[in-house]
C-alpha cells in the first residue's frame, strides 16, 4: 500500500505541475494574442483617424476662414476631393511647435504660435484657435483614443549665405532623406533699400537648377553685409514641388516690427512695435515700415494686392500697431520692410500655411503611452507637396489576464 500510494502522489504531483506549466504557456500565447489584438485596433483606428480626417473639409465647410463654432471636424479644402488640404484651416489648429505669445505685454490676451523661424511669424488669437480636446470630442474618441497630427513639407529647401561681398546665397533641396538632384529652382529676391522715408522693395527673380547633390549657388550683385534682402526659392521635380525662404537684415536692436492676427474672419492684423511683445532694455523709439501683400496665383506665382494702411509709423509709448486687412481665404505672404535710421529688416508671415511652406502640429502627447501606432498620407497645401502624419494610442489602457485574480 505504501508503494501504490506514493506512486499515486508522484503521479498526481507529476499532473498538477503539467497543469500549471500548460496554465502558464496558455497564459503566454493568451497575452500575446490579446495585446496583439489591442495594437491591431489602434492601428486601425489611427488608419481611420486620418483618413476621417483629410478626406472631410468638416462643418461648416468654409470654418478655415470664419469664426463659427465648429460641429464637424476636418481638414480637406472645400470643394475639392483627394488629399487636397485647406491651408486656412491648418492656421487655425493650436500649434504643438511654439509658445503662445501675450500682446500687448500683461495684457492677458494670448496668441497661438507657429513656429516657422527667424524673422518669420504666424500669431493667432488662442481664442480663434481649434484646441485638441475639442477635435477629439468631435471626432469622437475623446477619452478613448489619443492622436498628433503632423503636416510637413516633403521637400526641405534650406537656404544660407555662401559669400557676403558679392552675395552669394547656397540653396540645399532634399527629400525623405536624400536630395532632389537636378530639381529646378526659381527664385524671388526681395531688395530694400532707403529711397524714401518708409523704404523701397525691389523684386527680381530667376531660375536656377539643383546640382546632382541638390545644391545650387545663386549670385547677386550686392553687398550682404550691408543689405536687407528676402529670399523664396520653389523647388520643383516630378511633380515635388518645395519652398524655402530666407532674410537677412541690418537692423540688429530688437526684432522690429511683428503682425498679429487680431480678426481671423475679417483679415484684421497688427502690425506691432516689438518692444511691446518681447524685447527687453531700451525700446527702440520709431520704426518706419512699408507693408506690402503678395497673392498666391493658380500657377504658383505672387502678385501684388493692394491693402490699406501700407506704410506707416511705429512710435513706442504713442503709437505701438496699426491696422491693415489681408483678403479672406486668399493665401499669399505679407511682407514687412522697417526701418530705423538708416537700419532696414524684414518681417514675413504666411497667409495660409502652404505660401511658405510652414509646418503643421497638432494633437496630445504620446509620452507614457505603452504603445503607439502610426500612419501616412501624402497631401496638397496650396499644391505644396506634404506629408500627412498621425500617432494614434490608445487611452483605456492594457487588459492582462492574472491566474491569481482571474479576468
Amino acid at each position: 500500500m505504501t508503494g501504490v500510494t506514493i506512486d499515486h502522489l508522484v503521479a498526481a504531483t507529476t499532473f498538477i505541475a503539467a497543469i500549471v506549466l500548460f496554465m502558464g504557456l496558455f497564459t503566454q500565447t493568451l497575452q500575446t494574442a490579446i495585446l496583439y489584438q489591442q495594437n491591431r485596433h489602434v492601428a486601425l483606428k489611427a488608419s481611420d483617424l486620418l483618413d476621417n480626417i483629410l478626406l472631410n473639409p468638416g462643418y461648416p465647410y468654409n470654418w478655415g476662414v470664419t469664426n463659427t463654432t465648429l460641429s464637424v471636424f476636418g481638414l480637406q479644402k472645400p470643394g475639392e476631393s483627394g488629399y487636397s488640404l485647406s491651408s486656412f484651416a491648418l492656421m487655425r489648429l493650436t500649434s504643438l511647435s511654439g509658445e503662445p505669445v501675450e500682446y500687448p505685454r500683461d495684457s492677458g490676451i494670448w496668441y497661438n504660435n507657429v513656429s516657422i523661424g527667424p524673422d518669420s511669424y504666424l500669431f493667432i488669437p488662442i481664442s480663434d484657435t481649434i484646441d485638441y480636446e475639442t477635435a477629439s470630442r468631435l471626432l469622437g474618441i475623446n477619452g478613448t483614443y489619443g492622436f498628433q497630427l503632423s503636416i510637413a513639407p516633403i521637400a526641405d529647401v534650406s537656404i544660407s549665405e555662401h559669400q557676403s561681398n558679392p552675395l552669394t546665397l547656397k540653396v540645399e533641396v532634399k527629400g525623405l532623406g536624400f536630395p532632389l538632384s537636378g530639381a529646378i529652382l526659381r527664385y524671388y529676391f526681395y531688395r530694400a533699400y532707403g529711397t524714401s522715408q518708409y523704404g523701397a522693395l525691389e523684386l527680381s527673380t530667376g531660375v536656377a537648377k539643383a546640382d546632382s547633390s541638390g545644391v545650387a549657388y545663386l549670385n547677386f550683385t550686392l553687398d550682404g553685409d550691408i543689405e536687407t534682402y528676402t529670399i523664396i526659392v520653389y523647388a520643383s521635380l516630378s511633380g515635388i514641388l518645395g519652398l524655402g525662404h530666407y532674410s537677412h537684415r541690418t537692423f540688429t536692436q530688437g526684432s522690429g516690427v511683428m503682425p498679429f492676427v487680431v480678426d481671423y474672419e475679417k483679415g484684421k492684423i497688427y502690425l506691432a512695435h516689438s518692444w511691446d511683445v518681447h524685447d527687453s532694455g531700451t525700446p527702440v523709439p520709431d520704426y518706419k515700415f512699408n507693408a506690402t501683400f503678395f497673392t498666391l496665383t493658380e500657377d504658383r506665382d505672387f502678385q501684388e494686392w493692394a491693402i490699406a494702411n501700407s506704410t506707416g509709423h511705429l512710435n513706442y509709448g504713442s503709437r505701438n500697431y496699426e491696422i491693415t486687412t489681408l483678403p479672406i481665404g486668399q493665401p499669399g505672404f505679407l511682407l514687412v520692410t522697417y526701418r530705423s535710421g538708416n537700419e532696414f529688416g524684414m518681417t514675413l508671415m504666411p497667409w495660409g500655411i502652404g505660401t511658405l511652406a510652414t509646418t503643421a502640429l497638432f494633437g496630445g502627447n504620446p509620452t507614457g503611452s505603452v504603445w503607439t501606432a502610426t500612419d501616412l498620407r501624402q497631401v496638397t497645401v496650396d499644391q505644396m507637396a506634404y506629408n500627412a502624419k498621425i500617432t494614434c494610442w490608445s487611452l483605456e489602457g492594457y487588459q492582462i489576464w492574472e491566474p491569481s485574480r482571474g479576468w
